[in-house]
Formats: C-alpha cells, sequence, structure tokens
C-alpha cells in the first residue's frame, strides 16, 4: 500500500516539483495551495505525512500545526516544514507546534527523500 503524503504551499512550481519527486518513488501525493485547502485535505482523507510551508495565504502553516495538533484524530501526524526561511525563532516556532523536521527551500531531492522516508517509517513505529 502507497504512503500517502499531502504537500501544502502556496507556490505551484514547488507543489509540482515535489509531487514529481514523490510519486517517482512510489508515494501517493495529494495537494492543496493553502491552510484552509490542507485541512478540507486532512479531513477528507488522512496522510501520513503532510510537507507543509508556513507562510501561505488564508492560514499559514503554524496555524495548520496548531488546530491538527489538537485534534485526536491528526495528532499523530508528522509535519515536516518546507519554507524558505531558515531563521532560528521559525524553526523553533514550528518545532513547538508539533513538526518534527524543518527543510529549507531550496532544497537537494536526497535530502527531502531521506527526510520523507525516515518521518513515514517513524509513523508506523507502535
Amino acid at each position: 500500500m502507497k504512503k500517502k503524503i499531502l504537500v501544502v504551499d502556496d507556490e505551484k512550481d514547488y507543489v509540482e516539483l515535489i509531487k514529481n519527486i514523490l510519486t517517482a518513488h512510489g508515494y501517493e501525493v495529494n495537494i492543496a495551495y493553502n491552510g484552509e485547502e490542507a485541512m478540507d485535505a486532512v479531513n477528507k482523507e488522512k496522510p501520513d505525512l503532510i510537507i507543509l510551508d508556513i507562510k501561505m495565504p488564508k492560514m499559514n502553516g503554524y496555524q495548520v500545526c496548531e488546530l491538527l495538533g489538537k485534534d485526536l484524530r491528526y495528532r499523530d501526524i508528522p509535519f515536516l516544514m518546507l519554507t524558505a526561511c531558515g531563521d532560528a525563532e521559525e524553526i523553533k516556532a514550528g518545532m513547538k507546534l508539533g513538526a518534527v523536521s524543518y527543510l529549507v527551500k531550496p532544497f537537494k531531492q536526497t535530502i527531502l527523500l531521506g527526510l520523507v522516508q525516515g518521518l513515514v517509517d517513524q509513523a508506523l513505529l507502535p
């Protein structure tokens, strides 16, 4: 069974790039372009991992993390924060809200794939 990953970013080029990388490596990828679409997508089908941008319109990545972290149905979903800002305060804020890893744009494909595989495997542990 393919692992489901939700990619949330308002930059369509990054969404397509990540989707192409992940689908080529056997993952099922759903996409959302803002936090509201992400919440709708999670409610329709629970992903095994969420790759989430921070700065987006309508609802930012921090707000998505906070809402899903408060919901018992979804608090076990790991988050990989993906953003253009590698500021230490932003990383700290994301981790405090439940992100388990952080990747700064632009990223290397091998690093993205390594993080994704590790997080999906970790999510499978009891």
